[in-house]
């Protein structure tokens, strides 16, 4: 079954490989789920068969995940489950904190980046496991030419197909296509949210960034100082608006000033005033209680080392 992957991290799942997909020559499709939204991960999917079962696959009556219902799509799903004697697929999930951290870090690597990645792993994993491929089609990401050439020269001896709208001309990307959007729906539904945030509000609309329950979710779950929870992608720009108007401003010290007093002269506060025992409070005003990111770790404060 497909089930929640680590909040944090990312995780792969798979189907049984058909026997028949390893003595047969095998065309995989490519797809992915969540590309958009600022909330959940984006799932990336495959699926493979033998080139002689294509007609068969087109019998399952597979369509690109985004023209069906989410009921049309589970039946799908369980269709091609119920095919395993000749078809395959697997998974690839990225968490929200993994798609976040990547874009942000310092060498460049954007989602275009991450995308292809995530699909070349999946297409080696197939290989690995031993599936005979000789077709792969695949929905674009960028310009088709470049990621087609890019592809081929990775797999030589595989005719890459790439085109936009595959998931809608291909039935093996539509199969994957479901498998994706399925797997990004129960992962979402699911959520196990790690910030202990009690009984959360699942009324955030369709998760993009620009569906006023998706902005009015976003602003009711952010903490002024410890930004949003895991489930939410914190690189991308609506997010990021709201933690620059909504959260706390502090000044990180650095080397090259006085944290204390320059923060004072912005009539702002040092970074390390959090971290002190007492947080500012005087004799009259009681400690604030520590937050939960830090009672979590077992964290306390030291007056000296």
């Amino acid at each position: 079954c497909i089930c929640n992957c680590v909040a944090s991290g990312h995780c792969r799942l798979s189907s049984h490989i058909p026997d028949v997909c390893k003595t047969e020559d095998c065309c995989l499709g490519i797809d992915e789920a969540g590309r958009g939204p600022v909330l959940g991960p984006m799932v990336y999917g495959i699926c493979f068969c033998p080139v002689s079962k294509k007609d068969d696959l087109k019998d399952l009556k597979v369509a690109d995940s985004k023209t069906l219902t989410e009921t049309e799509r589970e039946n799908l799903f369980q269709k091609l489950d119920e095919a395993r004697s000749y078809i395959g697929w697997a998974l690839q999930i990225l968490s929200p904190n993994t798609i976040s951290t990547s874009m942000l870090q310092r060498s460049k690597y954007n989602l275009n980046a991450l995308s292809h990645d995530t699909a070349i792993g999946l297409v080696q994993y197939a290989l690995d496991s031993g599936v005979q491929l000789t077709e792969v089609f695949v929905d674009t990401v960028g310009p088709a030419e470049k990621y087609e050439e890019k592809l081929s020269q990775l797999f030589p001896g595989v005719k890459v197909t790439v085109r936009p709208k595959a998931d809608s001309l291909f039935p093996v990307v539509s199969a994957a296509s479901i498998c994706a959007k399925v797997a990004r729906d129960r992962v979402v539904k699911g959520w196990n949210f790690a910030e202990q945030l009690g009984e959360v509000d699942s009324d955030y609309g369709s998760g993009y960034p620009n569906d006023p329950k998706t902005k009015a979710w976003l602003l009711k779950y952010l903490d002024p100082v410890f930004g949003y929870p895991q489930f939410v992608r914190f690189s991308w720009s609506t997010a990021q608006t709201l933690m620059d108007s909504k959260s706390v401003t502090v000044h990180w010290d650095d080397d090259d000033e006085d944290g204390e007093k320059a923060a004072q002269r912005q009539n702002n506060r040092s970074m390390l005033s959090y971290f002190s025992a007492s947080s500012g409070a005087n004799d009259q005003t009681p400690a604030h209680q520590p937050h939960r990111f830090f009672t979590d770790r077992r964290l306390k404060s030291l007056d000296a080392l």
